[in-house]
């Protein structure tokens, strides 16, 4: 079975994943900079499973996480970059450190993730495969999320890039792009009128954790082993148009509430 190694896996949408790699009767190793909540996601885990705390925001972090992992339970076959920040910050307040750092964790992180990731499958001329969780927000920003939009738009196109360049050693690169999520995380709190919001999709609902999870598993696995350098959109159906926000819009005040509202897409 393959060992998956997973970044932000603490939580939200990082946990689900896990819980489903493991469904699936993987090894795992299980990185994120909360070790107590970790353990958690570990212990839900009946597979072998070893927990990594890391600050992918240091620079020298990511290619040491891979390596831990390669050496502590063997090679990687899959590589799961979930961690990601999301602050809300408008445009015209951006500053260097908060840009940097934002960028740090959601792109120079994962890029770095999958280089270490590929020398060590090409030095074994091993196969493999790696997922980015990216963004509906790569596609259409709204106010107060210019910079994490801009820095999802620019892991999808890191995303294709090495795609393009590790199809030939058997390394699949991939993301998948979720919609709004409703993930159960204290720091998330979501208001009635904004879940209602969120749910404004043609299937009618907002995504749960294990919807990215299954979406994952799936392009991660054998049955896509002829995708690469692709975006998988798992959002209800929201990227499709705007045509049928009115039905669940009602009244002004309702949806200035909704949109002035913000949350996480996804959790570490």
């Amino acid at each position: 079975m393959p060992h998956v190694l997973i970044t932000g896996a603490a939580g939200g949408i990082g946990s689900a994943i896990a819980e489903a790699f493991a469904a699936r009767g993987a090894t795992l190793t299980l990185a994120d900079r909360d070790l107590t909540a970790l353990e958690s996601t570990a212990a839900r885990c009946d597979v072998p499973t070893a927990v990594r705390t890391a600050d992918l925001a240091d620079p020298e972090a990511p290619a040491a996480l891979v390596d831990r992992a390669w050496s502590a339970l063997g090679p990687v076959d899959i590589l799961v970059n979930v961690a990601g920040l999301y602050p809300s910050l408008d445009m015209a307040d951006v500053d260097a450190a908060s840009w940097d750092r934002l960028f740090a964790v959601n792109l120079r992180a994962p890029v770095l993730t999958t280089a270490a990731f590929a020398r060590h499958a090409m030095a074994e001329h091993r196969p493999g495969a790696v997922v980015n969780i990216s963004s509906g927000s790569a596609q259409r920003s709204r106010p107060g999320g210019g910079p994490y939009a801009s820095s999802k738009a620019a892991l999808e196109m890191a995303t294709r890039a090495a795609a393009l360049e590790l199809g030939g050693h058997g390394i699949r690169v991939n993301a998948v792009s979720p919609g709004f999520v409703l993930v159960d995380s204290d720091c998330n709190p979501v208001s009635a009128e904004y879940a209602r919001a969120i749910g404004v999709n043609p299937l009618g609902r907002p995504g749960a954790p294990q919807d990215i999870a299954r979406a994952v598993c799936w392009i991660a696995g054998p049955e896509a082993s002829w995708i690469t350098g692709e975006v998988l959109r798992v959002d209800g159906g929201s990227s499709t148009g705007a045509h049928h926000l009115p039905r669940i819009w009602q009244t002004d005040d309702t949806r200035a509430t909704a949109v002035g509202t913000t949350t996480e897409e996804h959790t570490r």
